[in-house]
């Protein structure tokens, strides 16, 4: 088989297609990011106004897909703190995805953030005068450094390359990075506990908003708690599915299916926990807080806003995927186990959607009625430019780094 013109820089003794064909992939990419591109540019030059956003919805699909990635990315974290922490060594073998899959999600909700906040040359203002009172600053200040600690725990995989690993200088950096990354482990996991909380934090201090507002323990209401739950509950699976993903597409073993198993597990477990969670903040606050505030429960949905969104996301999306991780006999079928995975991963997304849209749809004053949000072009351009983005990340690990470390085992 001839070699590709590229072999140089692939891992040896890893086989991947011809450079051409490659290529040919990224060009396919390369459509989405110009598309998106094009929109970013418009938006820039014109303003928020080309968008769907308006006085009603200040939030919208970007809010939305940064908040569910963000949660999906939690496999990052929470991977690397079982991996590195708590010394569970099967996931050796996916932490490195973990790794590039988290730093992907946060970089690509960075760069759709500087498209919310309008002007973007003013996007400093938020670090240099932070309003300490704002649970925004806390969350900005947490997703920043986060990003950073990711980007530490990308070099060494980068550093790892065939050619680069041949300076000794690099070789020895690469080596002394893998000796502290537990370090890192620890600060990733801390900081992404308290973004993903404030996150929901966020939601769960809007007291003039009842589909959002919660109680809470001490100065942290109750969403606080579900957001950090929800998301290390769905960020495993999103890593397990992603793998599963580039073996159909390679067509090469990467990771054991026990190692992909246990992740189910874990996911199964956490969502477990969070569901158990969910379930009594919904009968609490349908049953205490809107009676207390004059509301029923049948008020806070209305048409496409119906109650069928609650039931897919704690029922189809939650209890049903909890019991399929959970059971080994269907943990353990590929299938079902892909399944489960999937609507994990929808759940935790209609979760940051009717927290996000719904939230802004439900009417607050007496003139008031209820608002339709239906995104356009500009901004599913930029949302799909992150997809892309995410793509061609995965795509060049997989091909020039040690992305897979037992790959050439598993294939041998």
């Amino acid at each position: 088989m001839a070699k590709p013109t590229d072999y140089p820089l692939l891992n040896e003794g890893l086989p991947r297609c011809s450079l051409p064909k490659f290529l040919l992939w990224l060009a396919i990419i390369g459509l989405f990011l110009a598309w998106g591109g094009i929109w970013m540019g418009i938006i820039f030059y014109e303003g928020l106004g080309v968008t769907a956003l308006d006085n009603y919805f200040g939030f919208g699909l970007w809010i939305t897909f940064d908040l569910a990635v963000i949660a999906l990315g939690a496999g990052a974290f929470f991977t690397g703190l079982l991996r590195y922490i708590l010394n569970i060594d099967p996931l050796k073998n996916i932490v490195n995805l973990a790794v590039v899959i988290g730093f992907i999600c946060y970089s690509g909700a960075m760069i759709v953030l500087g498209l919310d906040v309008g002007q973007p040359l003013r996007s400093w203002f938020g670090f240099w005068h932070a309003n300490v009172h704002s649970m925004l600053v806390e969350v900005m200040f947490c997703i920043s450094c986060y990003l950073m600690v990711l980007a530490i725990e990308f070099v060494p995989l980068i550093l790892e390359n065939r050619q680069l690993d041949k300076i000794p200088f690099i070789h020895k950096l690469s080596h002394n990075f893998h000796v502290i990354m537990p370090l890192f482990a620890g600060i990733g996991a801390f900081l992404s506990f308290f973004h993903q909380g404030s996150l929901g934090g966020m939601y769960g201090v809007l007291f003039s908003r009842p589909f959002a507002f919660r109680e809470g323990f001490f100065i942290w209401p109750w969403t606080f708690f579900l957001f950090v739950l929800s998301a290390v509950a769905s960020g495993p699976a999103l890593t397990m599915l992603i793998a599963a993903l580039i073996e159909k597409v390679s067509g090469r073993k990467l990771v054991e299916f026990r190692v992909k198993a246990l992740m189910g597990k874990i996911a199964g477990t956490m969502l477990a926990v969070y569901m158990f969670f969910k379930i009594i903040d919904t009968w609490a606050w349908a049953t205490g807080y809107l009676p207390s505030v004059g509301l029923t429960f049948d008020e806070m949905f209305h048409g496409i806003y119906g109650q069928w969104l609650l039931w897919a996301e704690i029922g189809l999306c939650g209890l049903l995927p909890m019991v399929m991780l959970l059971v080994p006999s269907i943990r353990n079928t590929p299938s079902l186990l892909y399944t489960a995975g999937i609507l994990d991963c929808i759940g935790v997304s209609i979760n940051r959607y009717v927290f996000t849209v719904q939230t802004l749809a439900h009417p607050v004053m007496p003139f008031d009625k209820w608002q339709l949000y239906i995104p356009n072009q500009a901004e599913w351009a930029p949302s799909f430019l992150v997809l892309a983005y995410g793509a061609l990340i995965i795509s060049l690990s997989y091909r020039y780094l040690p992305l897979f470390p037992q790959e050439k085992k598993l294939n041998a």
